[in-house]
């Protein structure tokens, strides 16, 4: 009787050893589920910040204030446009 109440202290103590590693890594894993979800809410407000700023560079009012004050261009006067018409078959 003695040996089977010894075995079965180890039984219950090894399943307590058990049920604690299990709580710890099960801890651990929603930690780095927390820790990705963080990382995911930064990572898609940067897009969005980065989406705005590229936005911003390629507004046509800049690009046009770049080309006159850097490339000194200037739009065509109306005798420098020829309309070019493509034939019909």
């Amino acid at each position: 009787m003695a040996r089977l109440t010894g075995f079965l202290l180890m039984l219950v103590v090894a399943s307590s050893l058990g049920v604690v590693a299990s709580q710890h890594q099960a801890r651990k894993l929603y930690s780095a589920v927390e820790r990705e979800q963080q990382r995911s809410l930064q990572l898609e407000v940067e897009w969005g910040q980065l989406q705005l700023e590229q936005s911003t560079w390629a507004a046509h009012a800049r690009i046009e204030k770049l080309a006159r004050e850097k490339l000194a261009m200037r739009p065509p006067q109306s005798g420098q446009i020829i309309a070019i018409e493509e034939e019909r078959p």
